[in-house]
């Protein structure tokens, strides 16, 4: 992205023309967001597939569903010591616009707001790949059905672009890709902010559900 904003800058000192067009912002910053999303669409299902696959595996799911604990605790407990780990590795690539800004002025409202859209991004897909993890015992199948359901949610959008006009803003709601891609932007939007939050709230609702079966089938 730097390498791409310099070329461009270069461009921009023949034709002063293009120099009103240079964001620092959007073109390095903002591109780095989105590089981060697409990112965690391959690196999260590697953090969830265990969670609940290996326990099974190893029969100590039975034994941890005989805590005194209610088994939403025990879930919400595993979701978000999970979610802790992707935090601290967003955190870590909150460097890049600090060094950045070190050499360039930087509007923080679209830095921010593409971290947000990023987290909500990363609880969601953390949440269903959570999910997948209590369908079975071997966690490369865990990992695999959360990949396939990665990408199905987040190519999704670009199928909409082929489909009819009432397919295509169902496909679009749908479609992760179009919903951190207005953060990426620096636009925070109520639908986009709503739309993370149900779907992780009802992959844990679904992860529960699920949860609840394997207790029930001893």
């Amino acid at each position: 992205s730097f390498q791409w904003f310099l070329r461009v800058s270069f461009e921009a000192m023949r034709n002063p023309m293009m120099a009103s067009d240079l964001d620092i912002s959007s073109m390095v910053v903002g591109s780095t967001i989105s590089t981060i999303g697409v990112v965690s669409i391959f690196t999260l299902p590697l953090l969830t597939m265990r969670l609940w696959a290996e326990e099974k595996r190893s029969g100590t799911v039975e034994l941890l569903l005989t805590f005194p604990l209610r088994d939403s605790s025990i879930v919400l407990g595993k979701f978000f010591a999970g979610l802790a780990v992707y935090v601290v590795l967003l955190l870590l690539s909150f460097l890049y616009p600090i060094l950045a800004g070190l050499y360039t002025h930087l509007d923080p409202g679209p830095i921010l707001a593409g971290y947000l859209g990023t987290f909500l991004l990363g609880a969601t897909l953390f949440a269903f790949g959570f999910l997948c993890s209590t369908w079975t015992e071997n966690q490369i199948v865990a990992c695999a059905i959360a990949w396939a359901g990665f990408l199905f949610f987040w190519l999704i959008g670009h199928a909409a672009d082929f489909a009819g006009s009432d397919l295509n803003k169902i496909l679009t709601q749908l479609s992760f890709a179009k919903h951190h891609e207005n953060f990426a932007k620096g636009v925070i939007e109520t639908q986009d902010i709503a739309y993370f939050v149900l779907f992780t709230v009802f992959c844990l609702f679904l992860t529960l559900r699920s949860i609840e079966s394997t207790r029930w089938r001893g």
